[in-house]
């Protein structure tokens, strides 16, 4: 019993340590993802240790004293996504509905073909924004439905898993597709007109992930994230940025985008809102995002029901109040950060000059 306790500690300990090197292979990579299930392991392990083992010696104090330290360090990184964190973005106090904007975000997965089933969300909550990631042509027929009432697109159907779209009942304008990093996977930046007048900038991203069968690396998604946070730094123009990042909400990159941009997350405070997989309640965590400056405050926000993709839609809706989130406060940026941002980009050989910026009036 105690060479097995012993093993698991030394896994524990080697998950909760092998990403502080900061490698962007994979495998590493991917450990910042189940830190929850690493939380709740460290937590039986801690468990098992002080029931069947022996506590008064050396050794296993030495396991219970590692396995203590792993269950604090990984609910480090996740208590910000609970109720019991202080509240990053505030509760809009202004009911004007002129004032708000509502995003669905949906990565309907290619394969899917259970497009009724999005377009019956999009009935129920009325959004004035639809993204969808992963949507074909296929899907692009499909959704055409909705163009009577969303009549503003931006449309980029593609095979591989990374086309997009987005439909929109607010005017949009400027709209770019761009390909930041790789020739095959774009990303949307567009202008939206609110109903007040008041103009704000949205780009929606879906970086490819890094794994076995995509990128082994993940620079390309790393690079991505921090140019469009680089773009956006010290803008004082109204900012959304959303999407299916391949990046959990808690991981070192998406903190580092975070504190480049100085967007909010909203979900800070209030939960992580796992968006995939959804098919494995066991294994699921926050890939899907919404980010905004502090022009916005928030109304409501949802992980919506399956449509029968591996991601749960995530719905968004956020009230445009300059004056009482202008003292809202994200993270903050230090100089080894902005070091690590620049070696991201100047890896994959991209600026924040590549990004658009739509919304700026000449």
């Amino acid at each position: 019993m105690l060479l097995i306790l012993s093993l698991c500690t030394f896994f524990i300990v080697m998950v909760s340590l092998v990403p502080l090197s900061r490698n962007p292979h994979w495998l590493i990579r991917g450990m910042d993802f189940p830190r929850l299930q690493f939380m709740l392991f460290a937590s039986a392990l801690l468990v098992a240790h002080i029931i069947l083992l022996d506590t008064d010696s050396v050794a296993v104090q030495v396991l219970i004293v590692a396995t203590t330290a792993c269950l604090l360090w990984q609910l480090w990184w996740i208590l910000p996504f609970t109720v019991l964190w202080p509240k990053e973005v505030k509760l809009t106090m202004d009911n004007d509905p002129n004032r708000q904007l509502s995003i669905l975000t949906s990565n309907v997965y290619t394969p899917n073909k259970n497009a009724e089933a999005l377009i019956a969300l999009v009935e129920q909550y009325q959004p004035d924004v639809l993204v969808t990631l992963e949507s074909d042509q296929w899907w692009q027929d499909k959704l055409k439905v909705i163009e009577e009432k969303m009549p503003y697109s931006v449309k980029c159907p593609l095979d591989n898993l990374y086309g997009m779209h987005v439909y929109s009942r607010l005017p949009l304008s400027q709209e770019e597709i761009c390909y930041l990093v790789e020739q095959d996977v774009p990303s949307v930046h567009v202008a939206l007109k609110l109903r007040t007048g008041d103009k704000i900038r949205l780009h929606f991203l879906h970086p490819a992930p890094p794994s076995p069968t995509e990128n082994t690396e993940s620079s390309e998604r790393d690079a991505e994230l921090v140019i469009v946070g680089r773009s956006v730094e010290k803008s004082e123009q109204p900012i959304i940025v959303t999407g299916d990042l391949n990046d959990v909400a808690w991981s070192a990159t998406t903190r580092l985008f975070r504190k480049i941009s100085g967007l909010l997350d909203p979900r800070v405070g209030r939960g992580a809102f796992n968006t995939f997989h959804a098919n494995y309640f066991f294994a699921r965590w926050p890939l899907d995002h919404l980010f905004h400056s502090s022009h916005f405050t928030l109304c409501e926000i949802k992980r919506l029901p399956s449509i029968g993709s591996d991601h749960f839609p995530l719905f968004t809706k956020l009230s445009f109040t300059p004056s009482q989130g202008g003292n809202q406060k994200g993270l903050y940026a230090e100089a080894a950060d902005e070091q690590w941002s620049k070696e991201i980009s100047e890896k994959k050989n991209v600026t924040k000059n590549d990004v658009p910026t739509p919304a700026i009036e000449s």
